[in-house]
């Protein structure tokens, strides 16, 4: 075996509990993970699209912290060992499963927040990150009392994050035209202290409230308001239970609705080679939505004229009178 197998098998693939008697029939699922599931954010979101499929029936594995160069093999290791439906739970995945899926016709890959489709049994979905992304900048700017507002993110140029990143930037100027947008990217969305001093330079700039996109290095960009006394927005309840006073609310992303509905549609056979987008006025699942606390959208601190533009806005979205185009310039670095 080799040393690049043997590290890659380390990488500990988790067999979700099964109830007895029934592991024999049960179709299985495995999902990748690319950090820890106790992230309190993207990789959290990602396992409870594990616990879902398993209450569906399936047969669930997982694995954490795989590494951009073990995505293909680690895909490929869970198709020959006959699992049916196996997802790699970031758009990083993508290029791995267009390279696998043709080798393995009977399994079907489903890359989250992939931007495209591939073959017969490559498939990707993901929320409306734009539409998201401009409700958050509507908020942002509504609350800014600085005119200045910032956003922290990390993968520069992957279609979700130019989405989510443009779509914040064009939200904010719809409210105010002038308001001035810094976006910083950062190497690791991993690394909370990187985000920290990303998001602390944005404050000393000037910016009141900070966006961001991250997986565990949110955290970073939720101390950082704390510590400053302005406020910004999450990921999961878990922000929000970091810093009460500084989380305006979290885009909680539905990733257990899109994995179940995926692996009713893997069943059904009509997934594969699609791009299937969750948003506002889909059927079946919004793909997110915001929360701060259990059955609280929003920090009482937000002002109720933030969130009445945030809800007209996205009345607008769900019925099409708002349509999000974002480009690669909208999602720059900078002012």
């Amino acid at each position: 075996m080799s040393r690049r197998k043997a590290a890659l098998l380390a990488l500990a693939a988790v067999l979700l509990p099964q109830a007895a008697g029934s592991a024999a029939a049960a179709e299985k699922a495995a999902i990748l993970l690319p950090g820890s599931i106790n992230d309190q954010s993207w990789n959290a979101n990602g396992y409870q699209g594990a616990e879902r499929l398993k209450a569906k029936g399936w047969e669930v594995a997982y694995s954490e912290n795989v590494a951009p160069a073990d995505m293909a093999e680690a895909m490929r290791d869970y198709a020959g060992r006959g699992y049916g439906l196996v997802i790699g739970h970031t758009g990083r995945f993508l290029s791995a499963a267009q390279q696998v899926g043709p080798d393995y016709p009977k399994t079907v890959f489903v890359v989250g927040s992939g931007s495209a489709g591939a073959g017969t049994n490559v498939a990707s979905i993901d929320y409306d990150n734009a539409q998201f992304g401009y409700l958050m900048g509507v908020l942002a700017a509504k609350m800014s009392k600085t005119g200045k507002v910032g956003s922290v993110n990390g993968l520069e140029g992957l279609p979700n994050v130019v989405a989510q990143v443009g779509g914040f930037r064009k939200g904010a100027k719809s409210v105010d035209p002038a308001i001035e947008v810094k976006v910083v990217y950062i190497q690791n969305m991993e690394d909370a202290a990187e985000a920290k001093e990303a998001a602390l330079s944005l404050i000393a700039g000037g910016a009141d409230f900070i966006f961001g996109k991250l997986n565990a290095g949110q955290a970073g960009i939720i101390q950082a308001a704390k510590e400053k006394g302005v406020m910004a927005s999450g990921r999961s309840l878990g922000h929000s239970a970091i810093a009460p006073e500084a989380v305006a609310t979290n885009i909680i992303e539905k990733w257990g609705d899109m994995y179940g509905s995926a692996g009713d549609a893997a069943k059904a056979g009509t997934l594969g080679g699609k791009f299937q987008v969750y948003g506002l006025g889909t059927p079946g699942s919004t793909g997110a939505d915001f929360a701060y606390q259990d059955g609280t959208p929003f920090n009482p601190k937000v002002p109720a004229e933030a969130v009445a533009a945030l809800e007209a806005a996205r009345a607008k979205l769900a019925s099409g009178a708002i349509k999000v185009e974002v480009t690669r310039a909208d999602a720059r670095g900078g002012v």
